[in-house]
């Protein structure tokens, strides 16, 4: 019973001991500066998406209409970019991507929406949300407009109606 008591004594003496060693005091600076330069060169050889605007305005339209949107974009950046997703905030605007053909450096490419608004009167904003292989891993565009309603088409109620006593 001593001897174990002892040993437990040693094992515990030696783990608050070792925590006291500063991890920062450990660290190889060649080590550092080698990772951090593979880091550089990491984030300088990813695509990159440069579009010409991130924004559509399609205007004041009809209840009803369907607006396609154009958005077109560059690879400004050293490798290949890959479009894995494309996903709108709504399932009235419908996007189209090069799905199975990487973007070369230096290449041109577009995206398509096609917005549709039955049932949408009033301001519209809309977004699309693109997976890539670039550095934040994910790009943003939106479809803005005006949707006037059509006449006989009940105007949007109130989510919350005032209570009068």
């Amino acid at each position: 019973m001593k001897k174990i008591g002892i040993i437990l004594f040693a094992i515990m003496s030696m783990s608050i001991s070792s925590c006291k060693q500063n991890a920062s005091n450990r660290v190889n600076d060649e080590n550092l500066t080698n990772a951090q330069e593979r880091d550089r060169k990491k984030v300088k050889d990813l695509a990159k998406m440069t579009f010409v605007s991130k924004e559509f305005n399609f205007g004041t339209i009809k209840q009803g209409d369907k607006i396609d949107a154009m958005f077109e974009f560059t690879n400004t950046g050293e490798s290949d970019l890959i479009i894995t997703k494309a996903k709108s905030s709504c399932g009235c605007t419908v996007p189209e991507w090069p799905k199975d053909k990487p973007i070369k450096p230096g290449e041109k490419g577009e995206i398509k929406a096609v917005y549709d608004s039955k049932g949408k009167q009033n301001n519209q904003n809309k977004s699309i949300t693109l997976t890539t292989n670039t550095l934040s891993g994910r790009e943003v565009i939106y479809v803005k407009g005006f949707v006037t309603p059509s006449p006989g088409s009940k105007k949007a109620e109130p989510i919350f109606k005032p209570v009068i006593k």
